[in-house]
């Protein structure tokens, strides 16, 4: 059998998301395109690196670093992982793109729209590859979803949905410096948690094409505490389609696990979509007006034991977006085809008008 292309990263940031990351991709599975290595670890301190890599990844032998800009200058990292708050992401992008480093960077990408057009234009300009870390996105049954929805057309055609994350976070027991609580890090329900149901209103109405150029018009309100956004509710319409959806978000409560969180209508029939959270779906139901019978779709199939599921070789569900970035470098390619420079851009702009109708305004802007 031949050896697999090897990809070595250069993880940035030692939180919980990297660590995640880090997790998943060094799983052995069967069926992988790459094989990753964990080049390097950039964190704010030594021993905190030292500690993430004997945790998370003990059988690699990456380099240590007590900051990021040392990763960025590390020759044998050929991608870079950015696991930073929301408001640190476009000074860890530039740095990275500076040094011709090619970027995975956690979503939100950034802060608003003018932040992601400028490290694309960044990008652009140093002939490097930069993606949106919008693993939902890679999910196989994501994908299938826009399939099932917009080319085989199963519930005719959409007409509205409506999607909602709801995650309990008690803010004001937290310190200030958390990434909740703190607006320069980007702290608030929409871009941490809103943007998972916002994906989701925007591939049912918009279609499985990403980059698109119709802005639908926008209804928002936001509610605030101690000065940080909590909850987000959104309606959307498109003049050219006639197509409306509703989308929530909030940190004041939790939703139910492994409940429906999304409900696509079309004109021959409605989808339920469930998971854990909106960000791991882990099934949807098709209720077709023609067959009568709903359809239950899940991935992978071997692993669904009615309410039960599990991910034996994927963990928690990085491995896609990991392979395929890796995979997009190692072709040349400069942007995703899942996630493009356009999509991103996209919806950030979303984002910025529901946020200016809400009155939340970040650091700086």
């Amino acid at each position: 059998m031949a050896a697999l292309p090897t990809v070595r990263w250069g993880i940035v940031a030692t939180g919980m998301i990297s660590s995640w990351f880090v997790e998943d991709i060094l799983l052995e599975r069967q069926d992988a395109k790459v094989e990753h290595v964990i080049q390097a670890i950039g964190s704010s301190k030594l021993e905190k690196g030292q500690e993430f890599k004997n945790t998370f990844c003990p059988e690699q032998n990456p380099r240590i670093y007590g900051s990021y800009e040392e990763v960025y200058s590390d020759a044998d990292v050929n991608i870079v992982y950015i696991g930073t708050p929301h408001g640190y992401h476009y000074r860890d992008c530039m740095q990275a793109i500076a040094a011709g480093k090619n970027v995975l960077c956690e979503k939100s990408l950034t802060i608003n729209a003018k932040q992601a057009k400028e490290i694309f234009d960044a990008a652009r300009a140093k002939n490097v590859y930069v993606a949106e870390a919008m693993w939902l996105r890679h999910r196989p049954l994501f994908r299938e979803l826009g399939r099932l929805l917009h080319q085989e057309k199963v519930i005719g055609d959409v007409t509205r949905i409506f999607s909602d994350f709801a995650s309990g976070v008690d803010i004001e027991s937290l310190p200030p410096t958390s990434r909740y609580r703190d607006l320069t890090l980007g702290a608030g329900s929409l871009l941490d948690i809103g943007v998972y149901a916002l994906t989701y209103t925007l591939l049912a109405l918009e279609g499985d094409a990403p980059g698109r150029s119709e802005l639908p018009r926008i209804l928002a309100a936001q509610s605030h505490e101690a000065g940080i956004e909590t909850t987000t509710s959104a309606i959307f319409y498109y003049p050219s389609t006639g197509r409306q959806g509703i989308t929530t978000c909030t940190t004041k409560t939790f939703g139910p696990p492994g409940e429906v969180f999304a409900v696509i209508h079309g004109t021959n029939g409605f989808i339920e979509i469930e998971g854990t959270a909106p960000s791991i779906p882990l099934a949807f139901t098709v209720y077709a007006k023609q067959s009568g019978i709903p359809e239950r779709v899940y991935f992978p199939k071997e692993s669904f034991q009615g309410k039960r599921y599990e991910f034996p070789n994927f963990g928690r569900g990085f491995v896609w977006e990991a392979e395929n970035t890796a995979l997009d470098v190692l072709n040349g390619r400069k942007e995703s085809a899942i996630v493009p420079w356009a999509e991103s851009i996209h919806i950030m702009e979303i984002m910025d008008e529901i946020r200016r109708q809400g009155n939340t305004v970040y650091p700086g802007e």
